[in-house]
């Protein structure tokens, strides 16, 4: 399943949080609900209610209170995360998804959001240790190609390309329609001075996402 980051593509590079949308399918709330077994379907028709006001308030409140009534189901700790980190309460999200792996430790997008909310806390080095478990965890997962790209980040935040293009050109690898990751590793090729692996990101790029390959064929290539 290919995952899609177009929240995170305004102007291609927005506030880091913007990702979260980007780590389920389809970027939606109302996806990352579907996909959960745990929440019934009266439940799920009023968080949708609250998403639609944009009552992340609301949305944290109602799942901390399901969480007190089941303190086992994984997927309202990910829904509370979820929603702490919309209202940029990192260390909160951070703690609920903390508990969302530990209940579901093969959970790889439970990891990715753990790892984005440590990057969101100024974090890196945390966020990498986290990612590095969720490759551990399954390598094989659909939502891998994140995980590499998370990881790519992180070493972008510690001011490492040369480690950020290795990780970045695994996310491309594993999903050639992933918009951010092809975009990123031609951002941190043209850092690097690769010009003929730069030019080959922009075209892919206007295959797929032509106004994505316009911004990148913008950025000038650094000399070697």
């Amino acid at each position: 399943m290919t995952v899609l980051l177009a929240a995170a593509l305004s102007g291609c590079l927005s506030p880091q949080m913007s990702l979260l949308f980007g780590l389920i399918p389809d970027g939606t709330f109302t996806t990352l609900l579907s996909n959960m077994r745990g929440v019934d379907e009266p439940n799920r028709d009023k968080l949708v209610a609250l998403e639609k006001k944009g009552d992340w308030n609301g949305i944290a409140q109602f799942a901390d209170a399901n969480i007190k009534i089941d303190p086992h189901n994984v997927d309202w700790w990910v829904i509370s995360g979820y929603a702490y980190a919309q209202l940029a309460q990192y260390e909160k999200a951070a703690e609920h998804f903390k508990e969302a792996v530990h209940l579901s430790p093969d959970d790889v997008t439970a990891w990715n959001l753990l790892a984005q909310a440590y990057r969101s806390l100024g974090r890196p080095e945390q966020a990498i240790r986290t990612l590095d478990t969720a490759l551990q965890v399954d390598r094989d997962s659909p939502f891998i190609a994140v995980t590499y790209y998370l990881l790519g980040e992180c070493y972008n935040d510690l001011k490492r390309p040369e480690r950020a293009v290795t990780y970045y050109e695994q996310a491309v690898k594993r999903d050639g329609e992933f918009v951010a990751a092809v975009y990123q590793l031609g951002l941190t090729y043209a850092t690097l001075g690769r010009q003929n692996e730069f030019d080959a990101c922009v075209r892919q790029l206007q295959r797929i996402d032509p106004e994505a390959a316009r911004r990148l064929a913008a950025v000038p290539v650094a000399a070697r």
